[in-house]
């Protein structure tokens, strides 16, 4: 029960600030599947900030939602901190939005692109930064990509 609180209170302070500054905010998701768009608009009041969430799961998708070059993901692989940075740079620009979250990265339950199941990059853009962080988290599917969602949304009140 404790990183629900942990994500809850996290989605809460990142929307309630940004709906204070007058901010625009978005994501782009891959792993969590939408868990990060979910948990925002579960905030009373994200409608006063939060504009758009992009579940990108398939490189193609990314590369045509995102404009990440095809280059990059063929070079880096979608779990690479390129990806994960041109995800949030890519999702604020479509929205322009102040701040963008993007997650990519291995829930299971077997390597992909010759990456071990708990590499996770996430990603936040905020008013021309980026951040971005590598996580290797243990667990089973589910319980990595709630590990990534608290990651991000704590990564994203970090920046404020």
């Amino acid at each position: 029960m404790e990183i629900e609180n942990q994500i809850k209170n996290a989605a809460k302070t990142l929307v309630e600030t940004l709906t204070q500054r007058g901010e625009r905010l978005t994501c782009a998701e891959s792993l969590t599947g939408g868990l990060v768009a979910a948990t925002i608009v579960s905030v009373p009041g994200a409608s006063n900030t939060f504009f758009q969430g992009l579940v990108t799961y398939q490189d193609q998708a990314k590369e045509q939602l995102l404009d990440i070059p095809h280059s990059v993901i063929a070079g880096h692989g979608a779990i690479s901190s390129q990806t994960a940075e041109l995800m949030a740079r890519g999702a604020a620009s479509k929205g322009h939005a102040n701040m963008a979250l993007a997650t990519t990265g291995n829930a299971g339950p077997s390597a992909a692109e010759g990456k071990a199941v708990g590499l996770v990059f996430t990603s936040v853009y905020y008013n021309g930064k980026c951040k971005v962080t590598q996580h290797h988290y243990t667990g089973e599917r589910n319980s990595i990509r709630m590990q990534t969602l608290l990651s991000v949304l704590e990564e994203a009140v970090s920046m404020l």
